[in-house]
């Protein structure tokens, strides 16, 4: 290409811009129509096809415009042919194996920027950039709908390039927007913790709305379904553990749950079935006064508004029995005491676990306490 002295108009500067990014080591290799155009002619393309690209089109559609710009190229990217009527990539400068050597060095003279306005366009980012750094590439970043996203990826014809840029004053702002510039390196860095605090944001919400809904089924279904099952007991207890109330009530009714702690003087017993007939049963079998451990104890049916309260209680204990046997993964079956469970080493009784039921009978949207 022949060399000249003469300062560009700015038409011929982006007319130059245009078509060196046309045949640039960032487009060549993705641009389909290009490279089949070079496969005609040894590499040669026609001035006539290249002003049928529309950027290059909306600058001028004056061939000689542009032989008049590439002349003033000092680049030596381009050559022109001798009837100046065809273009090409010198021969002497090939494009770069697409290799991860070349990936990783492409990823080290990049920059990333955010702030501009959504209106921007390339024209108004390239005339800012002007003076900056040699500036190979832009890719102004879009979403789905191909809108701007108020963000580009810069690249420079070196590594050196670009760490000069970053520490450059006057880039911290454009039309009053302040902005954010980064190295690629550090976007992709920023990206992968962002993804990271995301993910963990999400599975905490996940959590936390698994345990509304599983409150939210204990408490308005379960109520209903387990009223009248509530039996409370008070009196001297010295020396009474839960498995006593189990021993008391077996073959009469089955306990689900012990509201008791060892040395307390009242509790709250949860039978599977009717507290008042299991009440009764007791009697008749035990005696009217019904004691345990020799130890006279008043029992009294809940109900009403003392009976949801107490309810609520115990099913709140027992979706917090619920999560830590789930976060243990279930470690925490064995020789553990609980409100609800038992002493340590014994296995008979256990106050508090829930499960689905079995794969074998599952009947969806259905659990059971056991």
């Amino acid at each position: 290409m022949a060399e000249s002295q003469e300062e560009m108009s700015p038409l011929e500067g982006k007319v130059v811009r245009q078509i060196e990014y046309y045949f640039g080591d960032h487009n060549l290799p993705r641009d389909r129509f290009l490279k089949e155009q070079l496969q005609v002619d040894d590499g040669w393309v026609t001035l006539e096809t290249m002003l049928k690209f529309n950027r290059l089109k909306s600058l001028t559609t004056d061939s000689s415009v542009l032989i008049a710009a590439l002349e003033k190229s000092k680049t030596g990217l381009l050559e022109i042919s001798e009837d100046k009527t065809k273009i090409r990539r010198s021969p002497s400068k090939p494009l770069p194996e697409q290799d991860d050597e070349y990936k990783d060095a492409l990823k080290h003279k990049s920059v990333y920027m955010k702030g501009f306005p959504l209106e921007t366009s390339l024209d108004e980012i390239q005339e800012w950039l002007n003076g900056k750094g040699s500036v190979v590439n832009i890719q102004m970043r879009r979403n789905l709908q191909r809108q701007f996203k108020g963000s580009v990826f810069i690249c420079f014809d070196t590594e050196e390039s670009a760490k000069q840029f970053l520490e450059r004053t006057d880039i911290k702002s454009f039309k009053d927007n302040e902005m954010l510039v980064l190295s690629r390196e550090a976007y992709h860095a920023k990206k992968v913790e962002e993804r990271k605090q995301f993910k963990a944001e999400t599975k905490a919400k996940v959590k936390q709305l698994c345990n509304d809904v599983f409150s939210f089924y204990l408490q308005d279904l379960l109520l209903d379904e387990q009223s009248g099952r509530l039996l409370k007991f008070s009196g001297e207890l010295e020396g009474v553990s839960r498995e006593d109330f189990h021993e008391l009530f077996s073959g009469i009714e089955h306990i689900k749950w012990v509201d008791f702690t060892r040395g307390a003087k009242e509790g709250t017993l949860l039978f599977d079935g009717k507290a008042q007939e299991a009440l009764d049963k007791a009697k008749k079998e035990h005696g009217e006064e019904l004691k345990i451990n020799d130890n006279t104890v008043t029992w009294q049916l809940l109900e009403g508004d003392e009976e949801k309260d107490v309810m609520k209680k115990i099913i709140e204990a027992q979706q917090g029995s619920f999560s830590r046997c789930r976060g243990r993964g279930g470690r925490g079956r064995r020789g553990r005491r609980g409100r609800g469970g038992r002493d340590q080493g014994r296995t008979q009784y256990q106050g508090k676990k829930m499960k689905f039921e079995s794969d074998d009978h599952h009947e969806e949207g259905k659990f059971k306490i056991i």
